[in-house]
């Protein structure tokens, strides 16, 4: 049975293992409650976006929403991340949109202060 629609959530990779776990782990809330959901990785690091694509795409999947997970938009998201999908898209024949980096999103932010206020707590206990 097809999937119409796959989440990838980018990190940009690395060839230390204990780097790509914390980003796996950082990913599971969203890949066990996100039914077509992986995480792939810009470089450095498998699986790539291509392979996560050619995956999908052997199932049936023809729309991908790459959600990244970096802070902010530097010149991996304008320049690299665009080329990579552009060049995917033509190699796949499928529909990519690349949203907005997670430290865009205002509830990051969230995140962040009650991790601080946590810390806090545990200094002041």
């Amino acid at each position: 049975m097809s999937n119409p629609h796959q989440i990838i959530l980018l990190a940009h990779g690395s060839s230390d293992k204990r780097w790509c776990e914390t980003f796996e782990k950082l990913a599971e809330p969203t890949l066990r409650s996100i039914e077509n959901s992986a995480i792939a990785y810009m470089e450095l690091a498998e699986p790539s976006m291509e392979t996560i694509v050619a995956q999908a795409k052997a199932q049936g999947t023809e729309q991908f929403t790459v959600v990244p997970l970096f802070l902010a938009a530097g010149r991996h998201l304008r320049k690299d991340v665009p080329e990579m999908i552009e060049e995917i898209v033509k190699q796949h024949g499928v529909s990519m949109r690349l949203a907005d980096p997670i430290g865009q999103n205002p509830h990051l932010g969230e995140a962040i202060r009650d991790v601080v206020q946590e810390e806090l707590a545990k200094s002041a206990g």
